[in-house]
């Protein structure tokens, strides 16, 4: 457990949290922003021992933190296990510490759980999907316990939607999104 003080989450009446790591979390912004249910979704790091560590500490690898999500939705709307199909789609949770051309422990497949019924759905998915063979190779996604979230940089928010015609958007996020897209067609909000 970490030494540094636990984040304090405001989240309003009726609404639930959830935080995810899959690689790159402008991928992830992009493709969670899009479900129906979700309220906001707020990119910066989780899981590491340094306190308020910026972007450029975080990508040096040295810091423990992961790159995630901090997801706010609506259970009445959209269910944690739903959105547990949608993180396992959307990103190889097969690879330790790497997504794509992006290696090192800030880039590792995790869920910081917040609460304990979250904690049991993500452990049984994830062994339901380790005896189905959904993926050729075990899953090594961490399921751990939420301690921190630092917010990102300003400029990291939306930054698939404010920055789409660059390439990395172009040839790493689109093709991602473009698949989420057509595998939860009928969880998408109206304007997706």
């Amino acid at each position: 457990m970490s030494n540094l003080p636990k984040t304090s989450l405001n989240v309003p009446n009726q609404k639930a949290v959830a935080t995810f790591g899959t690689g790159c979390f402008w991928c992830t912004e992009a493709v969670f922003q899009k479900l129906k249910g979700v309220e906001t979704v707020q990119s910066g790091f989780s899981g590491g021992h340094v306190e308020n560590p910026s972007y450029q500490d975080v990508v040096s690898g040295t810091t423990g933190h992961a790159e995630v999500v901090h997801v706010i939705f609506d259970p009445e709307i959209i269910s944690f296990s739903e959105l547990l199909e949608v993180f396992w789609s959307s990103h190889d949770p097969t690879t330790l510490n790497r997504q794509g051309a992006d290696v090192g422990p800030q880039y590792r497949s995790v869920i910081f759980y917040h609460s304990e019924s979250q904690q049991k759905e993500a452990l049984k998915l994830k062994q339901s999907l380790n005896e189905s063979g959904a993926f050729n190779n075990p899953i090594v996604t961490e399921i751990t316990p939420f301690y921190n979230f630092y917010p990102a940089e300003e400029y990291h928010k939306n930054y698939y939607e404010s920055n789409g015609n660059q390439p990395y958007c172009q040839f790493v996020i689109r093709p991602k999104v473009e698949k989420f897209k057509k595998g939860f067609a009928g969880k998408l909000k109206l304007d997706s």
